[in-house]
């Protein structure tokens, strides 16, 4: 009778403490669901955040809860994982929330605007800041709930079959790009295009697109983007980090036991970290390797990147004006976003800025 007592108040990290963790994960009913991504299996790093996840979660059960993850196009396209999660079809999903833009501009949020926060300051918002709750009360109009899983940190700005010199070569400019950093490349004259990344070296290839993004230096070696362009140009202002979501239909939520939705919300920030730490470790070799490989590195021209900062007010006064959902959100962020420029260039750009002098 005390003993089960103990249990009952104790709590998880309580039963933890104590080694009772497996009479606990064995009392739990046997799970099995299936994951969505919306990327391809080649893809290590992104991929490989969701892959994480699912083994985080089946380690910390025992294998009593078993997420099976399928790559884009297995059982849904690439960009179907919200319709899906939404109607029950799937179970979960792991995607780039900013994919869904067209449906509302506010799924950014949880991804990245252009010059937005750097993958820290995110990090700090969803989970310190207002970001998760103001993000839940979103998702809840598609019967989602949604976690941190990954983050790319800033990215490069694509590859070019041509050189940019002002921001008068973005005019007719046909580029693949990511969530809505194409509407403001729209007012400076360029077409984009919202392209899968099985799809983008083909598209680049035969011409269809003038210029591609995706991540950075890792991800864009694999997919051989500097085969078909060199010029490879940076930063990403669309992407001052790109942050990834699990999706979870919120009916398979619900039904989880408290125990199993601790677990969850622990290997989601795992993963987070997992992922984020496999694009600092790799990113730098790739560099010097496309480099070595014909890759023509620059930095885009002043004029484009004021021109694009200037493009980007205009758009989100746009959407303040026609979309409740990012008033209601954009003026946290842009407070959180704010605060965090000015802490980081006191601290964290001065001493990287100092150490890349130094020319180790």
């Amino acid at each position: 009778m005390e003993r089960r007592k103990f249990m009952k108040s104790a709590g998880l990290a309580g039963i933890l403490a104590a080694g009772s963790a497996p009479a606990i994960v064995h009392a739990q009913q046997q799970i099995r669901w299936r994951l969505a991504s919306s990327f391809p299996k080649s893809l290590d790093t992104v991929y490989g955040a969701s892959e994480a996840f699912a083994k985080y979660v089946s380690d910390a059960t025992g294998g009593k809860f078993v997420i099976s993850v399928h790559p884009a196009g297995e059982l849904v396209p690439a960009f179907g994982v919200v319709d899906a999660v939404q109607q029950g079809t799937i179970d979960c999903a792991h995607t780039a929330p900013y994919y869904f833009f067209g449906k509302d501009e506010s799924f950014a949020f949880d991804c990245t605007i252009p010059f937005g926060m750097t993958s820290r300051a995110m990090t700090a918002w969803m989970l310190e800041g207002n970001g998760m709750k103001l993000m839940r009360e979103f998702y809840a109009q598609y019967n989602i709930v949604n976690f941190v899983c990954g983050n790319t940190g800033a990215q490069m700005g694509g590859w070019y079959r041509k050189e940019i010199k002002s921001v008068a070569d973005l005019n007719g400019l046909k580029m693949r790009i990511g969530g809505f950093g194409g509407r403001v490349l729209a007012k400076l004259g360029a077409v984009s295009q919202n392209i899968p990344a099985g799809e983008i070296y083909q598209a680049l290839e035969r011409g269809t697109i003038d210029a591609a993004e995706w991540i950075g230096p890792y991800d864009d070696l694999r997919l051989g983007l500097h085969k078909v362009a060199k010029n490879y140009y940076y930063p990403a202002w669309w992407e001052g980090s790109t942050q990834f979501s699990v999706y979870i239909n919120d009916k398979q939520w619900n039904g989880l036991s408290a125990e199993y939705k601790a677990i969850i919300e622990q290997a989601s920030r795992a993963a987070h970290v997992t992922c984020q730490a496999r694009y600092d470790a790799r990113n730098p070799g790739a560099l010097k390797q496309l480099i070595a490989e014909g890759a023509v590195l620059s930095r885009f021209p002043r004029d484009f990147m004021d021109a694009a900062f200037k493009a980007s007010r205009e758009v989100y006064a746009e959407l303040n004006d026609t979309n409740p959902n990012w008033k209601k959100i954009y003026p946290d962020y842009s407070r959180f976003l704010a605060d965090q420029v000015q802490w980081e260039a006191v601290a964290e750009s001065n001493y990287a800025q100092y150490l890349a002098a130094q020319k180790l």
